[in-house]
């Protein structure tokens, strides 16, 4: 019975929060698109200003803002009321106010502020005659939900303010033409960023980069492979470029053949090997490595040093 009945509850719960998503379809106006470029546009920073769940929202937000490339910073109305307002560049920074109701009393210090000195604000409540909406620029208006026996109107009102604050950031960002390598910049730690890392930033480069003259022997690549602990040689020509590649697997596979030490390495070589550029994102060069299941890809640089990357250092570096 229990169980029924908290199976039934959850259900409700999830039925409203759908339902304030869908009428947040509504939300998507005029006012909505002026929000994203005044946001787009602002030369500071968006101040983002909320208390209670609205608050946490508001954190949530800023941060979404900042790792799309926009200077933000979550600010509290109770701490703005006790000297924190001298973080505000009153000429550049713009407000992102969020309230349920419009009306919360410790918002009152950070809206008069606001008044006095001109300072543009993005106000998102759910109350028409609310303070907030009054003074706000451009009001961005949630639709109330309520399910029948259920209380619970803060919850989906949280969940639209959630959405809604997504919505902004992620307009925001691709009006700003916010690229992959913009994100691998913001972000080089998280395993995300790390894979949008290029393959400059980890290949092999130089004198760490196994290499034999072409007119060498199997012999000698052999020597050459196992100083070097990659399984593999990039054949040069006596220009110094890369013509062809001998990995330890071709030499096992020339095991069979009489005398095969001392076969010419250019008759052996697996010629024009793979070769990517080095701006190429890793992510993409692993990708390359899978389809044509290989181990290691030649890298093209702009001041023509023999370059390589290996799986391992794409797989280390994602570890």
């Amino acid at each position: 019975m229990k169980k029924n009945f908290t199976k039934k509850v959850a259900i409700k719960v999830l039925s409203t929060e759908i339902k304030s998503l869908k009428k947040l379809y509504s939300v998507i106006n005029s006012d909505f698109v002026n929000a994203v470029n005044k946001i787009y546009k602002c030369d500071g920073k968006v101040i983002c200003i909320g208390v209670g769940k609205s608050g946490h929202i508001l954190k949530k937000i800023s941060s979404t803002f900042c790792s799309v490339g926009i200077p933000s910073y979550f600010l509290s109305p109770v701490d703005a009321s006790h000297g924190d307002l001298g973080i505000i560049n009153k000429k550049k920074d713009i407000f992102l106010i969020m309230s349920y109701s419009g009306n919360t009393e410790e918002l009152k210090n950070v809206i008069d502020f606001s008044r006095k000195f001109k300072i543009f604000v993005i106000g998102i409540t759910s109350n028409k005659n609310s303070t907030l909406f009054k003074s706000s620029k451009i009001k961005i208006i949630l639709p109330k939900v309520k399910e029948a026996g259920l209380d619970i109107v803060p919850t989906s009102s949280t969940t639209s303010q959630l959405v809604i604050g997504d919505a902004l950031a992620i307009c925001s960002m691709k009006k700003k033409k916010f690229t992959k390598k913009d994100f691998y910049q913001l972000h080089p730690a998280g395993q995300l960023g790390k894979m949008l890392t290029e393959v400059k930033d980890i290949m092999i480069s130089g004198e760490e980069v196994p290499t034999i003259k072409h007119t060498l022997k199997v012999k000698d690549a052999i020597i050459k492979i196992t100083q070097k602990t990659i399984g593999l040689v990039l054949v040069i020509n006596d220009k110094k470029k890369v013509i062809g590649i001998l990995t330890d697997g071709d030499v096992r596979r020339l095991i069979n053949k009489k005398n095969f030490l001392n076969i010419n390495i250019k008759k052996v070589m697996t010629k024009q090997p793979l070769a990517i550029p080095e701006d190429m994102l890793a992510m993409e060069a692993l990708k390359i490595m899978n389809k044509k299941r290989v181990t290691s890809l030649v890298v093209k640089t702009k001041n023509k040093i023999i370059s390589l990357i290996h799986i391992h250092n794409l797989l280390g570096f994602n570890a």
